[in-house]
C-alpha cells in the first residue's frame, strides 16, 4: 500500500479554505459522536445524498420512504436501538429537486467515522493548499463545491437500484477534484510516500502523477468491478473517478484565466530578469 505523506511543493498563499474545510468536516463528526447509531443513520438518511431522491425530483417528485429494518441490515447496534424504541422504522425523504440537490451539498461535510474523516482530509491537506494557492481563495472553493456536485451526479448515473437507496456521505468526492487538479497542474512534483509491503514499509519520493495515477487506477478497478457484479459495496467509486476526471479537465480551462502567481511561476520570472551580459549585444565590446 502507498500512502502519501507530504508534497515537496511550497506556497505563497495561506491555505484559509483548505484549512476552513477540514475544520467545518471535523467539528460536523466531533458534534455527530454523541449520537446512537439509529440517531447517526437517521441523520445520514435526511443529509447525505440518496441517489433515488433526485430521480424522483426529476421525475414524478414523489417522497422516497426508505426502510430502516432494511438498511440497518449489517449493523446490529442500530437495529437493536431500533427495535427497543417505539418509533417508525420507515423514513420518509421528500423527492423535490431542492430537496435533492440540498442533500449533494451537506453531503460533502458529513462522515461516517473519525477514519473515513481522517483520509479525506489527509489528502486535502497534502494537496489542496497547492491548488488553492494556484486558484486563489474564492476560485478554490467554488471548484471545490461545483466538483463535489459533479461527482454525486457520477455517483447518481452509475448508482445500482439497491444502492440508490443507501446515503452517501463523505468528502471524497470533492476532493478527488482537488487531486485530478493537482495532477494535471504539478505532474512532477515529489511526493514522500510510506510504502508497505505486508509487514515492512520504507519511505520513497514519488511524482505525484505516479501518486495519483495509481490512486485513480485503484478506484477505477474497484468502480468496473462494482458495475460488473452490480453492487456498490459501501463506497461512491465513481463519485471519485468522476471527480477527478472533473479536476483533470477544469483546472487547465481555470489556469487559462487565472494568472499564476504561485511560488514556482514568481521564481521563474525572477530568473528570467536576471542580468546575463552574454545575452545582449549592446555589453560585448
Amino acid at each position: 500500500m502507498l500512502f502519501p505523506l507530504i508534497d515537496e511543493n511550497p506556497t505563497r498563499r495561506w491555505p484559509f479554505v483548505t484549512v476552513g474545510l477540514i475544520a467545518i468536516n471535523t467539528l460536523l463528526l466531533l458534534g455527530m459522536l454523541g449520537l446512537d447509531p439509529l440517531e447517526h443513520n437517521r441523520l445520514f438518511l435526511e443529509y447525505g445524498f440518496v441517489p433515488q431522491r433526485l430521480t424522483e425530483a426529476l421525475g414524478s417528485g414523489e417522497s422516497v420512504q426508505i426502510d430502516l429494518e432494511d438498511l440497518l441490515a449489517g449493523s446490529p447496534e442500530a437495529r437493536e436501538v431500533l427495535e427497543n424504541s417505539k418509533a417508525d422504522s420507515v423514513v420518509t425523504l421528500p423527492g423535490t429537486m431542492t430537496a435533492a440537490l440540498g442533500t449533494i451539498f451537506t453531503s460533502m461535510f458529513l462522515h461516517a467515522g473519525i477514519a473515513h474523516l481522517v483520509g479525506n482530509m489527509w489528502f486535502l491537506w497534502i494537496f489542496g493548499n497547492n491548488v488553492e494557492d494556484r486558484l486563489g481563495h474564492v476560485p478554490y472553493l467554488l471548484f471545490y463545491l461545483l466538483g463535489g456536485i459533479f461527482a454525486a451526479i457520477a455517483h447518481w448515473i452509475t448508482a445500482s437500484s439497491t444502492g440508490a437507496l443507501i446515503p452517501t456521505v463523505g468528502a471524497s468526492g470533492a476532493v478527488a477534484v482537488v487531486l485530478g487538479a493537482y495532477a494535471v497542474t504539478y505532474p512532477k512534483a515529489q511526493v514522500r510516500c510510506a510504502l508497505f509491503l505486508f509487514v515492512i514499509f520504507f519511505m520513497i519520493d514519488l511524482p505525484a502523477l505516479v501518486v495519483l495515477g495509481i490512486w485513480i487506477a485503484f478506484q477505477l478497478v474497484q468502480g468496473l468491478g462494482a458495475l460488473h457484479v452490480g453492487l456498490d459495496g459501501g463506497v461512491a467509486w465513481w463519485a471519485h473517478i468522476g471527480g477527478f476526471l472533473f479536476g483533470m479537465a477544469i483546472m487547465p480551462l481555470l489556469s487559462l484565466i487565472i494568472p499564476d502567481t504561485t511560488y514556482g511561476s514568481v521564481l521563474k520570472k525572477e530568473r528570467s530578469y536576471q542580468f546575463d551580459p552574454s545575452r545582449h549585444d549592446d555589453f560585448r565590446f
